[in-house]
């Protein structure tokens, strides 16, 4: 991740937590104080974004954080991930913003985690939309790696999807897929979203690289796999949960596109307990 704009969603986090000063702070706690305390996980899930949590105290200043666990471990109620110690206004004025984040894209690699042990065993891969929160979705997504999926297009900006909105005002899928192959490079890819099986022979007949099965029920999904065959990259979105990811990556899809990876994601229940002065 680019550091810059790590720093910049962290600063703006802070100067939203802290305009001006902590008046709690300052009324009980002086400038010289110190203290140490713990990183504790309050229930069962996979960790990431350590070294975010780790960076608000970094640009707050005047505080170590040693870690116990890395991104990608298992944690249960009760294990220390990790120990924080130096000055103790800095360590209260970044707690909330540090722990807000963290807890939010650890819930989204546990939660990813989930989806993926769900699909094991084919060829399916799961991956994350541009369905994130403003201004986190760098985060967000390295979350989601995290957890074991794939990020799909970070931004406009960086891959061609026509849906339907686009479809209807080119003029057909057909249309559509021809007037983005004009416009863009031979390298890129175009892919296109679908929501019958007429319109999956319509792509597959403009030549479109990715096709994408959307909201579709599982037998028609089951025969627009067919239909394709090898001629293009297929992947199904739409109404996917833990109870049916299974069956249809069993179809033969290439990938499947879950928003609520990240618009739906619980926060990992995480806290910062057992603070003792040290000075």
């Amino acid at each position: 991740m680019n550091q810059l704009v790590v720093d910049d969603i962290i600063l703006n986090a802070l100067k939203e937590d802290i305009p001006n000063t902590d008046i709690s702070c300052e009324g009980i706690i002086s400038k010289e104080s110190l203290a140490e305390v713990d990183l504790l996980a309050k229930e069962e899930g996979i960790l990431a974004g350590l070294d975010i949590f780790k960076r608000v105290f970094i640009l707050l200043g005047d505080v170590e954080v040693e870690f116990y666990k890395k991104d990608g471990d298992t944690v249960v109620f009760g294990d220390k991930i990790g120990k924080l110690r130096g000055n103790t206004r800095n360590i209260l004025m970044g707690e909330r913003t540090a722990l807000n984040l963290l807890q939010r894209l650890c819930g989204i690699a546990t939660l990813t985690s989930l989806y993926v042990e769900a699909v094991s065993g084919t060829k399916a891969k799961v991956l994350d939309t541009r369905k994130t929160t403003p201004n986190l979705r760098v985060l967000e997504k390295y979350a989601v790696t995290v957890g074991g999926g794939y990020n799909h297009r970070f931004n406009l900006s960086d891959g061609v999807l026509l849906k339907d909105n686009h479809i209807e005002a080119a003029g057909g899928v057909k249309k559509s897929v021809e007037l983005a192959k004009k416009a863009s490079p031979f390298v890129r890819k175009i892919e296109v979203e679908v929501e019958s099986l007429e319109m999956v022979n319509e792509a597959l007949e403009a030549g479109a690289d990715i096709i994408m099965l959307d909201n579709m029920g599982l037998d028609t999904i089951k025969k627009a796999v067919s239909l394709i065959a090898d001629k293009a990259i297929i992947e199904v979105s739409g109404n996917v949960s833990l109870d049916n990811i299974g069956l249809l990556a069993k179809t033969g899809v290439d990938y499947i596109s879950i928003g609520k990876l990240t618009h739906s994601a619980k926060i990992l229940d995480l806290s910062m307990k057992n603070l003792k002065n040290i000075s």
